[in-house]
């Protein structure tokens, strides 16, 4: 589905893959989370306030240094993931998870939406031990919350690795060709299955 979307878009002038970085924001910190299409992701995350950036890249995998053809192939254990930029003065790590679960379907062990396949699975990567908590915890919540298994994983942070360019900030270069592979795919759909317009 999202090949339909991507076509030319790539031959676009390339954009950094590193955050703009500005002057107004606090102190830093780091989150990683695969929501599936890692478009959407950045969408999702960059829209908050406190949020500084979202990078799409590839994590969770054996390869080094791996390519979106290589991932989206398969075999390589990556997984399309996002790594957050925020403001810990304005964001804790529980507020991210919040986010993230609210914009996955935590049921679908095969990936996400009208995306399947490994490269395409829901997982958060803490970093640490506290973040490994919370993140946990979140997940033992949901399970009573629903009264059944969660199949997103959390799985302990390793290397990440960003995107092409063409796929930074596709939302924002795209929007037209983005909006018509979110739609399509189903995703606003299904959260709103799930989370009941609660998230």
């Amino acid at each position: 589905m999202r090949r339909l979307a991507l076509g030319a878009a790539l031959l676009l002038t390339a954009c950094s893959a590193e955050p703009t970085r500005a002057d107004d924001h606090g102190p830093r910190a780091e989150a990683y989370f695969a929501m599936g299409c890692f478009w959407c992701a950045e969408a999702d995350f960059e829209k908050t306030p406190g949020v500084i950036a979202a990078i799409s890249g590839y994590t969770g995998g054996k390869t080094q240094n791996p390519t979106y053809k290589q991932v989206s192939a398969g075999g390589t254990g990556h997984y399309e993931a996002v790594r957050v930029i925020y403001d810990s003065s304005k964001l804790r790590y529980a507020d991210l998870l919040k986010i993230f679960w609210s914009n996955v379907d935590p049921f679908d062990a095969a990936g996400q939406f009208c995306d399947k396949g490994e490269s395409y699975r829901a997982a958060v990567f803490p970093s640490n031990p506290e973040e490994t908590r919370l993140a946990e915890g979140s997940k033992a919540n949901l399970e009573k919350r629903f009264g059944q298994s969660i199949a997103t994983q959390v799985i302990p942070k390793s290397d990440f690795y960003p995107a092409e360019a063409g796929h930074q900030d596709y939302y924002k270069k795209n929007p037209i060709r983005y909006r018509f592979y979110r739609s399509g795919c189903g995703r606003d759909a299904r959260l709103k299955a799930v989370w009941g317009g609660k998230k």
